[in-house]
């Protein structure tokens, strides 16, 4: 038993075997984050296998389960290790052979061909591992995979058109996905072209002169379609011609800058001066910017298509436009777009020729070596599990690590150093306002910090619980340093507390400080209060000083009654209070006083202390977990002795001395020794004095006699 609950024992790999048989009322988590812990979060995602962040009992026991069929020993795992012996793996298990041959093949592979054991860092580069193979299993193959150079030249050319996948080995290849999007590609190209082939309506210049005017009427038809628009309405409203052939000011706008006739200025002005009714003139009065293109579709597509021109009309225009209109449709319906830097006779050669066939040999000869290739992925599992599974286990199916205390637990981030204390649960948190919420119900002493790396720049934020100590000196704003489980170092301030009780120490001495703090507030405000007095008396007598050969004398103050009586009441209840202690003190026996100071001592802290202890009983680790994403499936206590365990508080060092002399302490003043002597005088000499002593020493000249003893009744005679 450990944290006030049952933990099973992880111990062989007979209990590894058993653990489904395990009740899991038993287990201490049903439920972890794969983020956010001390461990590769890596092997935590190949553990998670429905890949949602969060690793539960089946899919944990289902690990230890493989584990178990493809080792000889899975108790192997419980002692965290970077290599694992080929000896280890169970031969006589299917999976197991093929994991055996497989580390076998890797080994080979890296040049250790006689090694007896593989260690982790063998299998983390699969590029090293696949270097020298070209059938990897994974369903890619490269271009070095064909035999031929008509098919090597196939893989090229699918890789230069729509692009690859890498393979195992790093290699840039192509898959099943890639060989269907290529030859489909290249299908609707070829038919695409075949369609346009000899259609006399959309080559009505052939081929290479249509393609040449469709291109050279695409470059103007936005400029002449505007040109043509403005005309029409300008025949609308004759108003609407002075403003449709732009204002004046807009040329002298781009008349002010250096005058280019290619400005981006001069392009969006008309294409010539609008009029209604007016054909669109060829050579003679166009905008100058577009003086190059106008010239290119006259000899490309107007005079071939309507004839010599010197101004074209809206009716030519749209004529035109009709003639070209099946070739830009037809090129519109373009399709294969990515294969048509191979050409059309080079596309109809692969798509009637064995290259899809033999592409797709390699393909399918590549997946056949799949079992033994995933293989060598399932020996990086493997050794992933080697190293973190049973380190995973004693985190979840019980907190060994945690209450041990031989190293941290996977959710303890670092250790904390603040107020001469060493804070060891310290956790991440991604949100301190929301962690917070849940975590202030495990009644513990929390102080959430902002850590910086100002060096690199990084940032996290981080939970530390105060198990032991006080709390006088933690505040918001308090900077500490923060050491992470790699050994680096942060800035770490405190941005949020939940107040909890920390220890009995704290919770004794609690009241007193709260009456010195109470008494420190009293006179601060007093002392304010006289201040502000004073500086008023002192703003009126400069008032009064600068008036006084016009004010008249000031009679002297009277004596106020009532203050007077108010300290003769204040006197007398003093004097009360200490008659009544002295009279007390009088009437018990003089061993009897120490016990009295006890007593009130305990009278005073005692209620302090109690509701402290209770809520210590109660000081739990699962909130605090469970706000991190956890799913604690017990009541981890953190009880007085485990909390001072977590905080180390500031002790000296063994064999070391305190230099008691302090070159620079305040001069301490004799008036506390000498009052403290005066009563502890006094109480010696009320007990004496009870006693009869000090009337006996002084011979009755001080103090009183002792009290006579009643005398005994004279015993009755029998009648």
């Amino acid at each position: 038993m450990a944290g006030g609950f049952d933990q099973v024992h992880l111990t062989t790999g007979e209990d590894l075997r058993a653990l489904a048989q395990l009740d899991q009322t038993l287990w201490v988590a049903l439920a972890c984050p794969t983020r956010g812990l001390e461990l590769d979060p890596a092997t935590l995602d190949l553990i998670d296998t429905d890949q949602d962040g969060r690793i539960r009992p089946p899919e944990l026991l289902a690990a230890v389960q493989w584990v178990c069929a493809v080792v000889k020993d899975p108790g192997c795992i419980l002692t965290p290790g970077e290599t694992l012996p080929l000896a280890q793996l169970n031969d006589q298990h299917p999976e197991g052979q093929a994991l055996l041959a497989a580390a076998r093949q890797i080994l080979a592979n890296l040049g250790k061909p006689d090694a007896a054991e593989i260690a982790l860092a063998d299998t983390t580069d699969p590029g090293r591992i696949f270097a020298h193979t070209v059938f990897n299993g994974d369903g890619v193959v490269p271009p070095e995979a064909a035999q031929d150079e008509e098919t090597r030249g196939v893989l090229q050319d699918m890789l230069a058109c729509v692009g690859g996948v890498p393979d195992r080995s790093g290699k840039a290849g192509v898959n099943q996905a890639k060989v269907e999007q290529f030859f489909n590609a290249a299908a609707a190209f070829v038919t695409w072209r075949e369609k346009g082939a000899g259609d006399a309506a959309i080559w009505p210049l052939g081929e290479t002169a249509t393609l040449a005017a469709v291109q050279a009427l695409q470059t103007v038809r936005a400029k002449v379609d505007d040109y043509f628009a403005r005309c029409r309405l300008a025949a609308f409203d004759a108003r609407a011609a002075g403003p449709l052939n732009r204002d004046e000011k807009e040329y002298a706008a781009v008349a002010a800058g250096e005058l280019s006739a290619e400005a981006k200025e001069c392009r969006s002005l008309p294409l010539a001066r609008v009029e209604a009714g007016r054909p669109l003139p060829l050579a003679e009065g166009l905008n100058p910017a577009w003086a190059a293109d106008m010239a290119a579709f006259r000899a490309l597509a107007v005079t071939p298509l309507l004839g010599e021109r010197t101004a074209l009309t809206e009716h030519d225009w749209t004529q035109l436009q009709a003639r070209l209109g099946p070739c830009q449709a037809w090129l519109a319906a373009k399709a294969g777009a990515e294969v048509e830097a191979l050409g059309q006779a080079r596309l109809q050669a692969l798509l009637s020729g064995p290259a899809r066939k033999n592409v797709e040999a390699l393909i399918a000869r590549d997946l056949a070596v799949s079992v033994e290739s995933n293989a060598v992925l399932s020996v990086h599992k493997l050794l992933r599990y080697r190293r973190d599974l049973g380190r995973l286990l004693v985190n979840f199916v019980n907190f060994r690590d945690f209450y041990s205390r031989r190293e941290k637990a996977i959710f303890q981030a670092g250790s904390l150093y603040l107020d001469q204390r060493r804070c060891d649960l310290c956790l991440r948190v991604e949100d301190a306002g929301r962690h917070a919420t849940m975590a202030g119900l495990a009644g513990t002493y929390l102080a959430y910090c902002d850590c910086v790396r100002r060096a690199t720049g990084e940032k996290m934020q981080i939970v530390a619980a105060f198990t032991d100590g006080s709390s006088d000196n933690l505040m918001v704003g308090r900077n500490g340093v923060f050491y992470d489980r790699q050994g680096r170092d942060w800035d770490a301030t405190i941005t949020r507390i939940v107040d909890n009780p920390i220890s009995l120490r704290q919770a004794f001495w609690a009241p007193y400080k709260k009456f010195v703090r109470l008494i420190e507030q009293q006179v601060a405000k007093r002392a304010a209060a006289a201040e502000a007095a004073s500086t008023a008396k002192l703003e009126s007598a400069a008032a009064t000083a600068a008036t006084l050969d016009k004010a008249k004398p000031a009679e002297p103050k009277k004596i106020d009654v009532g203050t007077v009586a108010a300290l003769g009441v204040a006197v007398g209840s003093i004097g009360t209070a200490l008659s009544i202690l002295a009279t007390g003190l009088m009437k018990i026996e003089y061993w009897q006083i120490p016990l009295v100071f006890v007593g009130l001592m305990l009278l005073i802290s005692g209620p302090s202390v109690i509701m402290a202890w209770l809520k210590l009983r109660q000081r739990n680790l699962g909130p605090i977990l469970d706000a991190n994403g956890w799913a604690i499936n017990a009541r981890a206590r953190l009880n007085v002795p485990f909390g001072a365990a977590l905080t180390r508080v500031a002790r000296l060092p063994e064999g070391a001395q305190r230099d008691l002399v302090d070159p620079f302490a305040e001069k301490k003043s004799l008036w506390p020794y000498v009052a403290v002597l005066v009563v502890l005088l006094w109480l010696t000499y009320l007990v004496l004095d009870r006693q009869g002593l000090i009337h006996t020493w002084t011979h009755g000249w001080l103090g009183k006699p002792a009290a006579a003893a009643a005398p005994t009744p004279p015993a009755e005679k029998p009648k």
